[in-house]
């Protein structure tokens, strides 16, 4: 058995990420944020801070794994 030569080639060095994987992204953030005040029930700068920490992590999650 031989191995062709093309397929070694190495993968692009960047993967193009879609817009939709950016727009996924940012609303899963906003509806992961809003989702978290509505059940923490009051909006204190501790809640605001840590629902803005859960949003971004979920966005930035959404929109790398969506490749």
């Amino acid at each position: 058995m031989s191995v062709q030569p093309d397929k070694l080639a190495r993968p692009p060095a960047r993967l193009k990420r879609s817009v939709a994987s950016l727009f996924g992204g940012l609303a899963c953030a906003v509806c992961a944020f809003a989702l978290y005040l509505l059940l923490a029930g009051e909006a204190s700068v501790a809640n605001i801070i840590i629902g803005i920490t859960i949003g971004a992590a979920l966005g930035v999650w959404v929109r790398l794994a969506d490749l």
